[in-house]
């Protein structure tokens, strides 16, 4: 058999700085090694796990010194849990090392003149930011410890374990949605622990407790979502009379059967225990409907600023047609009507467009028009011909960004100007250099949405040459 090759230990190297993904770096002659959870400064040993031709990557097993520039984590679950793992850097060197991550990105990769870069619009809540988390029971928890007493066992809820698909990292606090979310979680474990309630088994396929949804708003609703693997009216009764009592500001309380083998529920039945289907959030004078399987901007208050962002950009009169490409639940549809003579929103996902145009319903919006279908074969030159070539186009497209086709389109439509919000300022750059034959990028925002993690959204205005 073949000797497996032993990997290095590298000792006392210096971290040097963060990359693209929020890796850290150490720079070893013309070597680069990434590993995480280490801040520009640390002196550690790292263990090598992956070596390939230009990198290696590996992690740290030990520090000699910590970096000045180090916070501590306020998370007990830091380290373990695969998210917020920036928590150790303070917040102004986050914002310093997205702002450069969009700078890199838009330089090195679109290779196009650019004004100035504006400063990084940073989040004023850095932790409770988010409005929706959702949680995985199992029986196959991850142990940090040995578990203590017969006290649950190995069951848990929280989130997958980084890599481990069947694993549960069990929470006590979260520290990304207001603390409601963790009393909500903890007193439902609870309960099941004192109830015997089983948690899935996601290689058996068996289990009651599936998953935990919570949703919630700036303007005070809460949704609370059970899923159950199988149907027991008695035990579902029981435990949701007993999150209700127990939370009278739960103003949804929902469950679903889910008995797929994935977690899925976009194609399963809501039942409503109490409550609505649905909650509300307020943006200025606008009501959007939020339902459990309707996509909205996890950061309500930066969700805002990044829209008034795209609003200004825009610079809209009342004789302007709009379209919105990947236009969601059309948030931002909905958001610019009003200064717009129309607003054409597409998107792939025929739930959202419905939720689309229900919130134009909800909110007297009549100038609204929203298509559902791939955005390649909706987007065509019969659709330009018969509803006309748009003044201004804003797109905020997934991570990959848009296809070929789509910007072949945008630039037979030649609108005015180009609102482009991205989450991917790498495929955002890739993308903003084809259309740099007809189109001269004016201005560059980024916005923060998700602090303690790489993530960061990028508004870049394009106008016509």
């Amino acid at each position: 058999m073949k000797k497996k090759k032993e990997l290095p230990l590298l000792e006392k190297v210096v971290i040097t700085d963060i990359a693209a993904e929020g890796k850290a770096i150490v720079k070893i002659d013309d070597l680069v090694v990434f590993t995480q959870f280490a801040v520009p400064g640390d002196v550690v040993d790292i263990q090598i796990f992956k070596k390939k031709r230009n990198f290696l990557e590996g992690r740290v097993v030990k520090f000699h010194e910590y970096s000045k520039q180090r916070v501590d984590a306020p998370c007990e679950h830091f380290g373990t849990c695969g998210g917020c793992k920036w928590q150790i850097l303070p917040y102004e060197l986050q914002t310093a090392f997205k702002q450069k991550q969009v700078e890199d990105n838009l330089t090195r990769i679109g290779k196009i003149e650019l004004p100035e870069i504006q400063p990084i619009i940073g989040s004023e809540e850095i932790y409770f930011y988010r409005n929706k988390l959702e949680f995985t029971f199992s029986n196959r928890k991850w142990l940090t410890s040995p578990p203590e007493g017969d006290l649950g066992g190995l069951n848990g809820v929280g989130f997958h374990v980084q890599g481990m698909f069947d694993k549960v990292l069990d929470i006590n606090k979260c520290w990304l949605q207001d603390d409601i979310s963790n009393q909500i979680r903890n007193e439902i474990r609870r309960y099941a622990f004192a109830n015997n309630l089983t948690f899935f088994d996601l290689r058996a396929q068996e289990g009651f407790l599936r998953t935990l949804i919570i949703r919630n708003t700036t303007i005070g609703e809460l949704m609370v979502t059970v899923v159950f693997f199988y149907e027991d009216k008695e035990l579902i009764n029981n435990l949701l009379t007993h999150i209700q009592q127990t939370f009278p500001q739960i103003t949804s309380l929902l469950y679903v059967v889910n008995s797929k083998a994935n977690d899925t529920i976009t194609d399963q039945k809501i039942n409503i225990f109490y409550g609505k289907d649905h909650i509300f959030e307020e943006m200025e004078d606008l009501r959007f409907k939020i339902g459990v399987k309707s996509f909205y901007q996890t950061n309500s208050r930066q969700a805002y600023e990044l829209y008034k962002i795209v609003r200004n950009f825009a610079q809209l009169t009342p004789q302007m047609l709009v379209y919105d490409l990947y236009t969601g639940t059309g948030t931002i549809a909905n958001f610019v009507a009003k200064n717009a003579k129309k607003v054409i929103g597409i998107e792939y996902v025929p739930e959202a467009i419905e939720d689309a145009k229900e919130n134009s319903k909800i909110n007297g919006i009549e100038n609204t028009l929203f298509f559902a279908g791939d955005m390649k074969d909706v987007l065509s030159r019969s659709f330009i011909e018969q509803y006309g070539k748009p003044d201004v186009i804003i797109t905020d497209p997934p991570r990959a960004g848009m296809h070929d086709d789509v910007i072949k389109q945008i630039l037979f439509c030649e609108p005015q100007k180009i609102v482009y919000v991205s989450c991917n300022s790498a495929t955002q750059a890739r993308d903003i250099q084809l259309l740099d034959e007809k189109y001269k990028v004016l201005a560059v925002q980024p916005v923060d949405m998700f602090p303690h993690t790489h993530h960061v959204e990028n508004v870049v205005l394009l106008a016509r040459r």
